[in-house]
């Protein structure tokens, strides 16, 4: 493939790979972000379009590579999400660094708006990968799912494109800014998927903040379980954890995280969900309820302290009969 239109501008790596492996590495990159994994496909396709600019690269390819790419992901969770259901939507839950979308908020788009959730799913972070799915498990027809999915393909693959198409028009007309973006333009590029990692990984652990701030305080339980109110407590320690103090607040669940997320159905959400476990800061029960938020069950709150703390207070506690810890 020629550089005509460029000069003497020295290639910066990433645009160099770009051009070498071209219309594939667009698909694959766009392919390996809507399977789910965290390589961000913007900068490729906004790149992309740059060089479409200068004629290195064909506009209306590299948009049917982009298209082909999230059609071939998109079906797969599709034709997942209608066979497996639940099992594939805690699967992504678990993996996904968005903490922001669940499962729920999917399923009511979709219930206001149908498979038109489709045309924008690719703009919310999160929403990209769930949505597939959800369509799959709601019943949609194959030929309904591929329309409204080649739709929001384009428009997303489409807009990233003409963006990089807009900064390539730019760049022909100013002689200067070219010297500048040949220069930096790897260094912008890198710099941009570490800044999509970086604010990934801070939306994560502000969320995490967030719900230390939920806590709720074993003294408060205690006056919502004397007033009678209803609450789902849950014990997430581990069976062992049993065997030297065998005993778990009133009425309390002894389910395991991952049966828990797995029964998530079974879930009551007109009350508030204790989460309790030994481990430091709660941190067993602060992933808990964070994959239980994904899943639309919003109202969870770790007990501060957890078990330790109750029992160190000296508050009422269920003795565990050996032979139920034995089926646990």
């Amino acid at each position: 493939m020629p550089y005509t239109g460029l000069g003497s501008i020295h290639m910066p790596l990433p645009t160099a790979i770009l051009l070498t492996y071209g219309y594939f590495l667009i698909f694959g990159w766009v392919l390996l972000e809507q399977i789910g994994l965290p390589l961000p496909a913007t900068p490729v396709l906004v790149a992309a379009g740059a060089l479409s600019a200068t004629e290195h690269m064909s506009f209306p390819t590299a948009l049917l590579a982009s298209v082909a790419a999230c059609l071939t992901a998109d079906t797969v969770w599709f034709l997942f999400g209608r066979r497996y259901g639940n099992m594939v939507l805690r699967l992504l839950c678990k993996f996904s660094l968005e903490s922001t979308v669940c499962v729920r908020r999917t399923h009511d788009s979709f219930g206001k708006r149908g498979a038109y959730t489709l045309l924008f799913a690719k703009f919310v972070p999160g929403l990209s990968v769930i949505a597939p799915p959800v369509a799959g498990q709601t019943g949609m027809s194959l030929a309904r799912f591929l329309l409204f999915d080649s739709g929001g393909s384009i428009l997303w693959a489409g807009s990233l494109l003409l963006a990089g198409r807009l900064f390539g028009d730019l760049l022909r007309r100013n002689p200067d800014l070219l010297n500048w973006a040949g220069r930096f333009g790897g260094a912008l590029l890198l710099l941009g998927i570490l800044g999509f990692f970086v604010s990934r990984i801070y939306r994560r652990q502000a969320y995490f903040k967030k719900l230390r701030t939920a806590r709720l305080e074993p003294e408060v339980l205690k006056q919502m379980l004397d007033a009678g109110e209803p609450v789902y407590i849950v014990d997430l320690r581990h069976p062992l954890e049993l065997v030297p103090d065998p005993f778990t607040l009133p009425g309390a669940h002894h389910v395991s995280p991952d049966a828990l997320a797995a029964h998530s159905s079974e879930i009551p959400l007109d009350r508030d969900i204790i989460l309790y476990c030994t481990c430091p800061s709660e941190a067993t029960a602060a992933k808990t309820a964070m994959t239980l938020q994904k899943l639309g069950i919003e109202r969870v709150r770790p007990l501060r302290g957890g078990f330790d703390e109750w029992k160190r207070l000296g508050f009422p506690m269920d003795a565990i009969e050996p032979v139920a810890m034995a089926h646990h």
